[in-house]
């Protein structure tokens, strides 16, 4: 920045060399505040004297609840259909994260779902992002017309996520049908194939 008319300038000699110090002068209003000198830049800032007005932050804490207040909560999804009560609430060791839930469904009928089911809890519910497959359910086609019903859950040892499921056409016979040939879920399993073309798979 070039100097104004109203700046002045001056040299300090020293064995080092010489520094050029410049000061700008101006000229202060009653209703300024006063300036001070700003030796990292060789400029002058304005410091406001003005009084400052606290504010009490909101509390950002988040709001902490026992997992065991979980137990019992109904399971609903977005329809309204019911799965049964909450029995277990688990908790990842390494990041103390909700890693999934066990529903309780009748005698002796408890399924896992794993996080991504869950959309949140409510003061009465827990409400499912979307409906799980469930043991002992009935099997439809696209026609709708019944199959079976589901026998067994097949699903990925780690990551828990359903890979096949096993379909009992009969009282000695069933099927492995994969994630991939399921169309819908809901109170029932709808498979994206036809009756007719069921019986023909091996």
């Amino acid at each position: 920045m070039l100097p104004s008319a109203n700046s002045a300038l001056c040299y300090q000699n020293s064995s080092e060399g010489s520094i050029l110090n410049f000061h700008v002068g101006i000229n202060l209003s009653s209703n300024l505040t006063p300036l001070i000198e700003n030796s990292d830049i060789w400029y002058d800032k304005q410091i406001s004297t003005e009084p400052t007005m606290s504010v009490k932050l909101e509390d950002s804490t988040p709001k902490m609840i026992p997992a065991d207040s979980f137990t019992g909560k109904k399971v609903i999804d977005r329809e309204g259909i019911d799965y049964g009560k909450v029995k277990h609430i688990h908790i990842n060791p390494n990041t103390l994260c909700v890693c999934g839930v066990t529903i309780h469904q009748g005698f002796r009928r408890d399924y896992f779902l794993a996080e991504d089911y869950v959309d949140k809890f409510t003061e009465k519910t827990l409400l499912l992002s979307r409906p799980p497959i469930r043991i002992g359910i009935p099997v439809i086609d696209t026609d709708r017309r019944k199959i079976g019903k589901v026998k067994r859950i097949h699903r990925h040892p780690d990551t828990k996520e359903i890979e096949s499921i096993e379909i009992a056409d009969g009282i000695t016979h069933s099927k492995i049908i994969s994630k991939s040939e399921i169309w819908g879920v809901g109170e029932k399993v709808i498979l994206g194939m036809t009756k007719d073309q069921f019986k023909k798979l091996e």
